[in-house]
């Protein structure tokens, strides 16, 4: 039995720049040197037009995280990175998830799941995901909060981050400016930080969101705990684009990601970079050993 980590990896939307960088990284040197890479794809008498969003390209790439998750939980593979879906696609198809975060906590039955984008740049992680922005305060609780915030504390470790120092950004401009500009700090945010902390885990906050990526960027904190998406992804695009694991945290299998989409205008022409989805793998058989070795 090989001693590498088999890491599966799927092509996530068939038409979209999934199969061709998840091809390219199966064949990477820096991977085959580090796990055994599986590609999981749609059957092969199934054809799909590059970048033309359809139903059953949305199916199509269901089924490949459906059979990927079934190989991790019977240890057939040690861990999974998937390409990106087309959230749009699951939706033609009839697939009432937003992506692949929530998909995953379905099949697995885990209970609490939140979104890490892992870089040597800065790591984030998210609060709220999917949802529109309008949302966001009434998805952002207390309880939630605080179950990300443990949910951070206890995962980071598994990064080689022992005593995680843990930040959260405020929502409104100026994390609320004492009320002035909003109350979510005061009632929600601020309590969750103090309750996390009462527990013995080092997280401060809530910082205004405008400084405290860079703050996290210059070492001053390990991981930021971000209110809603963008609040979140402009940082870690702008400062380690196509170098960002996306890493789902709390479920009972390793799974990453990539930090980007099916890109549908680049779809089939060949150029997609493939450096995020290698890193992604390089990532899951990392955290797949580490796993093993526990």
């Amino acid at each position: 039995m090989s001693l590498k980590p088999r890491v599966a990896i799927t092509v996530g939307d068939p038409a979209g720049i999934g199969p061709e960088i998840a091809e390219r990284a199966a064949a990477d040197s820096r991977v085959v040197e580090a796990c055994e890479p599986v590609l999981y794809t749609p059957p092969p008498d199934t054809t799909f037009t590059p970048g033309v969003l359809s139903a059953e390209a949305g199916r199509a790439a269901y089924g490949t995280i459906v059979r990927a998750v079934d190989d991790a939980q019977h240890g057939r593979v040690d861990a999974i990175a998937t390409a990106p879906i087309n959230k749009e696609a699951f939706r033609c198809a009839g697939l009432p998830w937003s992506g692949h975060t929530d998909l995953l906590a379905h099949l697995t039955g885990a209970t609490h799941v939140a979104m890490l984008f892992y870089s040597k740049a800065l790591r984030v992680v998210l609060a709220t995901v999917h949802v529109a922005l309008a949302d966001v305060p009434r998805m952002l609780t207390q309880t939630s909060l605080e179950a990300t915030i443990m949910l951070t504390a206890r995962e980071l470790p598994r990064f080689d981050i022992a005593a995680p120092r843990i930040a959260v950004a405020g929502l409104n401009p100026h994390a609320g400016e004492h009320g002035l500009f909003g109350r979510e700090e005061e009632t929600v945010i601020g309590p969750a930080i103090a309750a996390c902390r009462d527990r013995r885990v080092d997280v401060s906050g809530p910082f205004p969101g405008d400084t405290v990526f860079g703050r996290a960027s210059r070492g001053e904190f390990d991981v930021v705990v971000a209110c809603y998406h963008d609040q979140g992804l402009i940082p870690v695009k702008l400062l380690a684009f196509n170098q960002a694991v996306n890493v789902t945290l709390g479920l009972p299998i390793v799974r990453t990601s990539v930090d980007h989409g099916t890109a549908f205008d680049i779809a089939g022409k060949g150029i997609a970079d493939p450096e995020s989805m290698i890193a992604a793998v390089l990532l899951a058989a990392r955290l797949a050993r580490s796993r093993r070795s526990a």
